[in-house]
């Protein structure tokens, strides 16, 4: 369930790019820095969002610098570090963490299993640094866990459980925008939920495995269902977000809310009708 929340670079100014390059940048030096190499290795756009949106918000005093890494070992970029870059770079294991743990329950996948185990000291920290948070993601993941090992058909039901995850996660203090942060998190992560659903219906029906829209997968109008019930999530999601006093990179995080998040699902969309047109001319063909 990662890779969803992005840019669309293609609408982004150079200035613009290279501002959010930055944030990106700095999470992943902050995730060595705390985590060592498996901890790096967990880094995504996802939680870049985070950043910037909580940055935009509160607008703490940042770091500003540049570093080489060995992804781009001749060339410096620039980074920007502040308050909520360490907090991101938790909560990006917490998830990384946990989805490995799935991963292995659900496939079996001795890999997952291996990486979770190189993250696992980092997580019990992250046990002890956020006591009550980490205990209602880990209840709200079990939860979600048992429901998709029972077959649950309700839709609503578990994208909600995720929802509830983001909710979480997006929440960083007790204060006057806690509600507006909750609400945005929780359609967000109901949106990513169900949009790593949509993109994963065909390989899971194939290989047997659980999937929240099997059941709607064979109805006609399937497609249009899908789309409907994506942008619902995302505004309600852009709704709350407009609410925020928020100026700083605005027009970056407005990019990735109305923009980005739609990228892998307008990817998986166009090829689907793609291979029906092939699929249609094959049938033409053989009549």
């Amino acid at each position: 369930m990662f890779g969803y929340v992005i840019i669309n670079k293609g609408d982004m100014k150079f200035k613009e790019f290279d501002i959010y390059h930055a944030y990106y940048c700095g999470l992943c030096r902050k995730l060595k820095e705390r985590y060592g190499l498996p901890g790096q290795m967990t880094l995504s756009y996802d939680m870049t969002f985070v950043i910037l949106l909580l940055t935009g918000l509160y607008e703490p005093e940042e770091t500003k610098g540049s570093c080489r890494c060995a992804a781009h070992p001749f060339e410096k970029h620039m980074t920007r570090i502040n308050e909520f870059t360490e907090y991101a770079a938790d909560m990006n294991l917490l998830l990384s963490y946990y989805k490995c743990k799935d991963d292995w329950q659900d496939e079996k996948k001795y890999r997952q299993k291996a990486y979770a185990g190189l993250l696992e000291k980092g997580y019990r920290r992250l046990e002890k640094k956020y006591r009550k948070k980490t205990r209602k993601i880990e209840s709200l993941m079990a939860q979600l866990g048992k429901e998709e090992k029972a077959g649950c058909r309700d839709i609503d039901k578990m994208s909600r459980l995720f929802g509830e995850v983001m909710a979480e996660i997006v929440v960083c203090r007790e204060d006057v925008w806690k509600e507006n942060l909750y609400r945005l998190g929780f359609y967000l992560g109901k949106f990513i939920y169900l949009c790593d659903a949509y993109e994963d219906i065909e390989k899971d029906q194939k290989d047997g495995n659980y999937n929240p829209l099997a059941w709607i997968y064979e109805n006609p109008d399937f497609e249009e269902q899908c789309k409907s019930i994506l942008t619902m999530m995302m505004s309600e999601c852009s709704r709350e977000f407009e609410k925020l006093p928020i100026l700083e990179n605005i027009e970056i995080l407005r990019n990735i809310i109305y923009s980005g998040v739609w990228y892998r699902y307008e990817r998986v969309r166009a090829k689907r009708k793609s291979e029906e047109k092939e699929q249609g001319k094959e049938n033409e063909q053989s009549l």
